[in-house]
């Protein structure tokens, strides 16, 4: 996983970074902590629907359906239709449940973000972060390539794989600990 956070934080992570921030109003240092962050969430949502849902297939019609590489064109398009949602849902229709939530919370509470901008800040993330992973599958890696990012080191637990990368430990390893560990129900 940690090459695939890499990977998108090398190619896409100055131009999120900056769209986000301008269209939210927020700092781009803001912008910058919160991307990270948002990332291993939606890869680890994709490993709870690949392992409890369908396998590879599941992970591959949630690409076809929400991953259009397309958007990857037109961020800043993307940005702003996502920022006038009356509506938005860091849940992701259930892809990420409460921890979608949580998460937001978290964003408004240690960045200072008010929570209505706060809320949106996953569903304006996800579509790029999708949309990345099915270049990535279309560029060769497949649909088994993308599951084997979910688990980098293929042990069932996509933690370690997220604090490695990160070399997080103490209380920023708790939060984002904690916040995955909520998509799989509290398991670590």
């Amino acid at each position: 996983m940690g090459s695939f956070i890499e990977d998108f934080l090398g190619n896409m992570g100055p131009q999120v970074t900056e769209q986000l921030a301008s269209t939210l109003g927020i700092g781009k240092e803001t912008s910058a902590a919160i991307i990270p962050q948002v990332l291993p969430m939606i890869l680890s949502g994709l490993k709870k629907q690949k392992d409890n849902y369908g396998g590879e297939p599941r992970v591959e019609h949630i690409l076809n359906k929400y991953g259009s590489s397309s958007v990857l064109d037109d961020i800043a398009g993307l940005f702003s239709t996502k920022a006038k949602d009356p509506n938005p849902d860091p849940t992701l229709g259930g892809l990420l449940g409460n921890a979608g939530i949580e998460a937001t919370n978290l964003f408004s509470k240690n960045h200072g973000v008010d929570s209505g901008i706060a809320s949106k800040i996953i569903p304006m993330l996800a579509p790029v972060v999708l949309g990345y992973l099915t270049k990535t599958k279309d560029s060769g890696a497949g649909v088994s390539g993308i599951a084997s990012l979910l688990d980098a080191d293929g042990d069932g637990n996509i933690l370690d794989d997220v604090a490695g990368f990160f070399g997080i430990s103490g209380a920023a390893g708790d939060i984002v600990g904690g916040l995955l560990g909520g998509l799989f129900g509290g398991k670590k």
